[in-house]
């Protein structure tokens, strides 16, 4: 009977599949590919782009040329007070300089003089110019300006909140892999103790050994259930958090099946998906990171606004000078002594609206250059600090293994020795109680292995090309 014994013990079947044969492999690549095209933020980190392409045409609207028409007429008992038509053509420049094209016909019997034109209309073609505030930057100029450091912003933004979201589905991708691994191993165990209960079982029915033996081996059996009841609950926890990553392209959210296990191969994998691949410590580059050319574009934007406010100290001296004529289609007949000309100039004593604005834009431009300083710090240690964790935790996993081998080992010799009668079953639990807890923990290195290698590809802010 102990030969049975030892046979069933050789027997026992060390790492059985979880997955039944119709089980559906979803590959850790093939998950974040459904993650960057189909996920609700990584569509909004999209718009965000289109937001600055829309922001950018808006502000060269300022720019556009511009037709104006006024037209007037009175009329009162059977007498034709004005007829007034005043048709403009304006183009606006980049440097504060408008060029205008004008008809004006004008007729009535009470016309004011100053309204007075030639019967077929009067022509004009001038310019406005701007000497003083708004000369050297304006408005529109400025808005431009800051459009498109907004575009380039925008950019940046998509890539730091599609990084962040691929961020936040690897680890829970990796907790699920932890949890399937984890479910795993009790099935093992359990499987072992099942058989370890029916041949100490047999044994007692034959005599050889005490029939108490066999309510420690049940107990062990019950136990074994137990944790496995407890990981597939995990497992089961952990899928439907997956699930939240999950979308169709109708923005239709999925649910996972319980057929559907993760990829346990993924080691050589993770580096190629989330490519950070070949990126030794000595590559990295602080200045590429998406943050900051998102906060370099900011600071440059603001750097607009202050010589906008700085610009506004100046007074307003406004020119508009336009060359008259009958015939426009001579060009010769615009001649200087046949004009419209005039000057407006404005200066408030204090400027205190202008100067509280300057001082505003001061202060917002050096708020953003101190969060620049601080993220540049932030980001080097952090991403250090990673490479120093990657290094450990290899050297973890090769202390981890071994110990796991060695556990084993000692689990199968004190099985060897009680099917001699030279153990007891006391000691083979606790032997494999050591080992569930040494194999459970090579799960939890391996998966805070992964979570470093996805927390390097977050603090890097990759937005994988190839995905």
């Amino acid at each position: 009977m102990r030969n049975l014994v030892l046979i069933l013990f050789f027997l026992m079947v060390i790492t059985p599949r979880l997955q039944a044969q119709d089980s559906i492999v979803l590959q850790f690549n093939e998950y974040l590919g459904y993650v960057k095209k189909y996920h609700p933020i990584a569509k909004q980190a999209e718009l965000a782009i289109g937001m600055g392409q829309a922001n950018l045409m808006k502000s060269r609207g300022g720019f556009d040329p511009k037709i104006e028409v006024d037209y007037a007429r009175k009329e009162f008992k059977g007498t034709e007070y004005y007829d007034e038509l005043n048709a403009t053509f304006k183009i606006p420049t980049w440097y504060g300089i408008d060029l205008k094209g004008n008809f004006e016909q004008n007729e009535g019997s009470f016309l004011n003089p100053a309204e007075t034109v030639p019967t077929q209309g009067l022509y004009s073609a001038g310019v406005a110019v701007s000497l003083g505030r708004g000369s050297w930057i304006n408005e529109r100029m400025a808005t431009l300006k800051q459009a498109k450091f907004f575009r380039e912003q925008t950019i940046a933004d998509r890539d730091l909140l599609v990084n962040q979201i691929l961020f936040d589905a690897s680890l829970t991708y990796f907790d699920w892999l932890q949890a399937y691994r984890d479910s795993k191993v009790f099935i093992n165990f359990l499987n072992n103790a099942q058989i370890r209960f029916e041949g100490i079982k047999k044994s007692a029915q034959a005599g050889e050994i005490a029939a108490i033996d066999t309510v420690e081996a049940k107990i062990a059996v019950q136990s074994r259930a137990l944790e496995l009841e407890q990981a597939r609950v995990r497992f089961r926890n952990k899928s439907l958090e997956l699930s939240n990553f999950l979308w169709l392209n109708d923005n239709i959210p999925l649910e996972l099946q319980s057929n559907v296990i993760p990829e346990e191969d993924i080691a050589a994998d993770i580096d190629s998906t989330l490519e950070i691949l070949g990126k030794p410590l000595d590559s990295f580059t602080v200045q590429n990171h998406p943050k900051l050319k998102s906060l370099g574009f900011k600071i440059d934007g603001l750097e607009v606004d202050k010589r906008l406010k700085i610009n506004k100290l100046l007074p307003t001296i406004d020119i508009d000078y336009n060359f008259l004529t009958e015939t426009p289609e001579f060009s010769n007949s615009f001649v200087t002594d046949q004009y419209k000309g005039g000057l407006t100039l404005q200066m408030p004593l204090f400027l205190r609206k202008e100067r509280g604005d300057l001082r505003l834009a001061k202060i917002k431009l050096l708020d953003a250059e101190f969060e620049f300083d601080n993220a540049q710090i932030e980001i080097r240690n952090k991403v250090f600090a990673i490479y120093n964790e990657l290094v450990s935790f290899q050297t973890q996993n090769v202390l981890i293994q071994d110990i796991v081998t060695n556990t084993r080992a000692l689990l199968s010799a004190e099985e060897r020795k009680f099917s001699f009668g030279e153990s007891s079953l006391f000691l083979i639990n606790t032997r494999e109680s050591k080992l569930i807890d040494a194999v459970l923990k090579q799960n939890l290195v391996q998966n805070k292995y992964y979570s470093a290698k996805a927390k390097l590809f977050n603090s890097l802010a990759v937005n994988p090309e190839n995905l």
